[in-house]
């Protein structure tokens, strides 16, 4: 063992490699990864989540030492791994005789708070960097909003336009003589133009699967451990994007928001696991859209839309999550405590809807943001289904996870727990939404046109209850005057007999 004057700890979301800190070697400094028990556990995670960031950590440690650092890496099942994050920097540190610890930022409230706190009681020195990932800082968009009654993301990314120069003209306008292209991109995808071929690599991860489970480490979904399809490393994530750009990208804003049972992935990005672990930067993502839209590759709605996705809401759902924690994760503004149901872990659902994203999410550990926004958390929402049990299975299932940008997400736009910090009306639907919007009605046991009835689509009854339920606190809001004057059209028959519904479904979720 050569002692060490340093440190430095990489979590698994912090795979960069043009990070500051690797600008030059030091024989002083130990760069330290970890695979630990308390981050596979602290909730159920999809196994391809486990999988594809271990992978990509034991890369990241290779690429570390080709490039002539120290490295340390500790594995799930060596003998001296404590399984905590502080218990293996405490004994890493004695064993090289460490006189410092640094660390960048975590973008998770509850290891920021840990690490913060293990310091505080180090005799060593200790320090927290920038992990030189995002645009903005953690408490930027609490200062830019200030005193707001109400935060819009829309004044937040006309901001970060004109901060970052994005889609501008000479004068600083936005391209396009508009800011958002969001009505241009709400079309059902006919079945043309094809969807290109996925794209990512494959690797075989069998003998890494087979250490996690020996492990002991608990997970649910499909592992495809032979084949998984995620990257590993900066080059192919590259690769990914350069696929994106050219093959999908032209098509993306189109059918963003469309729903294809046979073409699940359509013409998305599936670049945000590479993302949210810093293999790529959002900066240079978008400049690559930007580009394609200067070369006439890519028109101006769907780049408008993409940019929009990355440097609007991306870096604002992050600055929520900041602004709002501790305490924001506990919100249950509405007061719903339903358990979920048992067809969330195996998809085994007759609403055709639910089947198809459901049983997608547990295949492939993604969904698109209307399959998680508009199938699975509009149903959740409508039911009454218990927000934090929600958050915990969206934070498990997708591999591009964490909670600081799943949190806000789920909480807040899905779910309206937050009481409307971060959207301006809840994001339900009924039926006749779904069906607009794609194939996923087609040969449902349920017909999406009826609203009560033995046959009637669950949405539908549901939908109207929700609201009726929910009045004292929604019917004053001005985006919903049309629904709360649909409603009041109903004769009491009609609204009883949708209450009825709506009470029978909600008694019997698991057998939907």
């Amino acid at each position: 063992m050569t002692a060490a004057h340093t440190l430095r700890l990489v979590l698994g979301d912090q795979l960069h490699p043009g990070h500051s800190w690797f600008s030059q070697v030091d024989e002083q400094v130990v760069y330290v990864l970890m695979e630990v028990r308390q981050e596979t556990d602290y909730v159920l995670h999809h196994a391809q989540k486990i999988l594809a960031i271990f992978a990509a950590m034991r890369d990241f440690a290779r690429y570390l030492r080709a490039g002539g650092h120290r490295v340390r890496y500790v594995a799930l099942d060596d003998p001296g791994n404590r399984q905590s994050i502080p218990g293996n920097l405490a004994a890493l540190a004695a064993h090289y005789a460490a006189q410092r610890i640094e660390w960048q930022q975590p973008d998770e409230w509850r290891l920021d708070a840990q690490l913060q706190a293990w310091g505080a009681a180090q005799p060593l020195d200790w320090a927290v960097m920038d992990s030189e990932h995002f645009l903005t800082q953690r408490g930027e968009l609490a200062a830019l909003m200030g005193q707001r009654k109400q935060w819009l993301m829309e004044h937040f990314y006309r901001h970060m336009r004109r901060r970052y120069k994005l889609l501008l003209d000479a004068d600083g306008a936005p391209e396009g003589g508009q800011w958002n292209f969001d009505h241009d991109n709400r079309k059902r995808w006919p079945g043309t133009p094809p969807v290109p071929a996925d794209w990512r690599p494959q690797h075989d991860h069998s003998d890494l699967w087979r250490m996690v489970q020996r492990a002991g480490v608990q997970s649910f979904g499909d592992p495809q451990a032979a084949a998984l399809r995620w990257p590993l490393n900066r080059t192919e994530a590259l690769a990914c994007l350069d696929a994106f750009i050219t093959t999908a990208l032209p098509h993306f804003g189109d059918y963003e928001d469309a729903l294809a049972a046979q073409a699940p992935r359509l013409f998305h990005s599936l670049l945000s696991f590479a993302l949210n672990v810093k293999m790529l930067h959002p900066l240079e993502v978008v400049q690559r859209a930007k580009a394609a839209w200067r070369g006439g590759q890519a028109p101006l709605a769907a780049v408008e839309g993409f940019v929009r996705q990355i440097v609007g809401w991306r870096e604002y759902v992050r600055g929520i999550y900041w602004a709002n924690m501790p305490g924001y994760e506990t919100r249950n503004a509405l007061g719903h405590h339903a358990p979920l149901p048992r067809w969330f872990w195996n998809g085994e659902t007759h609403m055709r809807c639910l089947h198809l994203a459901i049983t997608q999410s547990l295949q492939t550990a993604h969904a698109h943001h209307i399959q998680r926004l508009m199938v699975i958390g509009n149903f959740a929402l409508l039911a009454g289904l218990e927000p934090q049990a929600l958050h915990r299975w969206y934070l498990g299932i997708y591999i591009d996870a964490f909670e600081w940008v799943e949190l806000p997400n789920t909480l807040g736009m899905s779910q309206r727990a937050d009481g409307g910090v971060i959207a301006t009306k809840p994001y339900v639907s009924s039926a006749a939404y779904l069906q607009r919007m794609g194939d996923y009605c087609q040969g449902c046991a349920y017909d999406p046109k009826q609203k009560t009835g033995a046959c009637a689509c669950p949405f539908n009854a549901l939908y109207w209850d929700f609201f009726k339920r929910h009045a004292p606190t929604l019917q004053g809001n001005p985006r919903l005057a049309l629904v709360y004057r649909q409603l009041q059209k109903m004769s009491d028959a009609q609204r009883a007999a949708l209450r009825t519904q709506a009470g029978h479904l909600r008694e019997r979720l698991d057998t939907l």
